[in-house]
Order: C-alpha cells, then sequence, then structure tokens
C-alpha cells in the first residue's frame, strides 16, 4: 500500500519532507497545502499540486497522513487539534515545557475525528527523547544530560522572527565545553540551564525597529531564551546572507551511573548527531513516523502518541522477517 502524504507549510522543513518522500518507494506526495497564494509556490515534485490550506478539507479522504510543517511558538498549537480532527497528522512540536498541554488538546481532537495524531516528531524531541528512555530503564541510578550544538534551533530562530521589527535572525545554540567534558569524564556535574549552553542571536532588523526593545523582548521570552546567556548581535542583510544561510546542527545526549552492589562500576551513556542540515534531518525522521501513523490508523487506533508509543518496526518500510534477519 502506498501512503499518501500531504504537506502544510512549504518552508525549510516542508522541502525537507518533500526531499524525504522522494526517497521512500511506499510513500507520494499527494499536495502541499499553504496559506500563501498558491501560485506563488514552486515545488520540485512533478505534477503534486499546490493548494491553498482554505480548500484543505475537500482532501480529507485523499490524504492518508498530513505532516505539520508550522513553527511551534505559535502555529502548531493551533494547527495541530484543528487538523487532527480531519486527518492523520505528525508534527514537530518542540517546545518542551508545552508539550504536556500540547498533547492532550490533540489528543481530544484526534480521538473526536478517529484519527491518529503524533507530536514532536523530530530530533530532539523525538530521537533524543528516546535516548533518554532507554537510558533510564538501563541505568536506573544515574543521572542525564543533554546539549544541543552548535547549531542552528529552527525553533528558536522562528521565534525572534516573530518579534515586531524583526525581519531575518538566526539563533545559534552553542554548548559550553568544560560542562560536556565534565559529563563526558563521569564525574555527574550538578549543571544549572545556564551552565550547559549559551544562545547567540543574528538578527536583521526593520527600518526604524528599536534594538534595544527587541534585545529586551529576546532575552526575556519564556521557555526560549529568559533561563540562558544570550547574545544578540544586529547584522545587515548582506552579512547575514553570506555568513548566515546555513542549517546545520546537532548535540549530544549522556546517561551516567553505575551498577553493582555497591555501585562500583561506572558507565557512560552517549548518544550523538551532527547534521548537515537540520530540517532535512528532521524531515527524515517526521516522515519514518508518517509510516507508523498510517499503520497505526489502519488498525483501528486513534488519539495521540508521541515516539514512546511507537515500536520501532513500525517506522520501517521492512518486514519483520527482513529486520530480524539483516538488523537484529
Amino acid at each position: 500500500m502506498t501512503i499518501r502524504i500531504g504537506i502544510l507549510g512549504y518552508g525549510n522543513l516542508g522541502r525537507g519532507i518533500e526531499a524525504s518522500i522522494q526517497t521512500c518507494d511506499d510513500l507520494e506526495l499527494a499536495a502541499v497545502f499553504t496559506r500563501r497564494d498558491p501560485s506563488s509556490i514552486s515545488i520540485k515534485a512533478k505534477g503534486v499540486p499546490v493548494v491553498s490550506v482554505s480548500d484543505i478539507a475537500l482532501w480529507a479522504d485523499k490524504i492518508d497522513v498530513l505532516i505539520l510543517c508550522g513553527g511551534s511558538a505559535t502555529d502548531l498549537p493551533a494547527q495541530t487539534p484543528e487538523f487532527a480532527k480531519l486527518f492523520n497528522v505528525v508534527d514537530s512540536f518542540d517546545t518542551h515545557a508545552k508539550i504536556p498541554e500540547h498533547f492532550s488538546n490533540v489528543d481530544a481532537a484526534a480521538r473526536s475525528g478517529k484519527k491518529v495524531a503524533l507530536i514532536s516528531a523530530g530530533w530532539d524531541p523525538g530521537m533524543f527523547s528516546l535516548i533518554r528512555l532507554y537510558a533510564n530503564c538501563i541505568l536506573p541510578n544515574g543521572k542525564d544530560y543533554t546539549f544541543w550544538g552548535k547549531g542552528v534551533s529552527q525553533g528558536h530562530s522562528d521565534a525572534i522572527r516573530r518579534i515586531p521589527g524583526v525581519k531575518n535572525a538566526k539563533q545559534y545554540t552553542v554548548p559550553v565545553q568544560d560542562a560536556v567534558d565534565a559529563v563526558r569524564s563521569g564525574s555527574n556535574p550538578e549543571l544549572s540551564t545556564r551552565q550547559k549552553h549559551l544562545r547567540d542571536c543574528y538578527v536583521v532588523l526593520e527600518q526604524g525597529a528599536d534594538p534595544e526593545r527587541v534585545e529586551q523582548q529576546i532575552k526575556t521570552m519564556p521557555n526560549y531564551f529568559a533561563d540562558y546567556d544570550t547574545t544578540v548581535h544586529f547584522i545587515t542583510e548582506d552579512e547575514f546572507a553570506k555568513n548566515h544561510s546555513g542549517l546545520a546542527h546537532g548535540g549530544f545526549v549522556f546517561r551516567t551511573g553505575s551498577t553493582g552492589w555497591n555501585n562500583e562500576h561506572k558507565h557512560v551513556i552517549e548518544f550523538s548527531l551532527k547534521l548537515d542540515s537540520n530540517p532535512e534531518f528532521t524531515a527524515s525522521v517526521i516522515v519514518a513516523y508518517a509510516r507508523a501513523v498510517a499503520r497505526l490508523s489502519a488498525e483501528g487506533q486513534s488519539g495521540c502518541r508521541t515516539v514512546f508509543d511507537v515500536a520501532p518496526a513500525y517506522l520501517s518500510p521492512l518486514s519483520g522477517e527482513q529486520l530480524r534477519a539483516h538488523l537484529l
């Protein structure tokens, strides 16, 4: 069975989804939905329509999974519950502190529509979340550490761009190397949020915007910047285009712990990612979970899920026999 995918939003993540789908023989892109004028959008996939989001309900029986590519700050909290009533959906909601609330809202909507929704797919939340869970189960007597970067955070960059007066922005998350080294050594340091990461922001202002006001709004933004040492650099459009056009990212998950009758044996679990393109890698994770969502829906399930709730075999196009023979 070919799984028909719809994309809502054609920015960096949407383009990544489009590219990922074309590598999967069991998936096909059915349509791209946009809030912009559809005639202004040029996509790479041949023969795939670009449709106004105002007509999305007409596609309810033509889409197996709708992938939502909006931002976590304002788009997904509204869009995912709205569209989970009509479609099986996957999103990449990444505001960690608000995931429980988002899950509850999406679960109610998906159950009312008898659809399956999966939220917070990506690498963190997503793959890193799974590593944290596995590592906690394996080393119950231990501590967790997560470091992000150095790299561009799409969610944080999007949050800055929503500030009035900001024309463009990139935010780089930078691990504090001394903190990483201390964790890797197995010394189990106590680290505050501020001690683990720095946040560097590069901002192009609209003409006439007040830089002091914009900087204050960035540095005091809850869930994004308020708990970090944050530096704001105001730059020109030319400098932005020359030096800040990439979307690399990555990070580390650690679990340090001990085993034995007297906790005499120390262990460090470390998982790392080095990503050339944050949105393309995130898209690849999302597409795998879209496959899982389609399968769960075909089984008659409904409601919201996270990566914790999906067995790994659901992500793969391979059969159980193939997985056992080649990957186990």
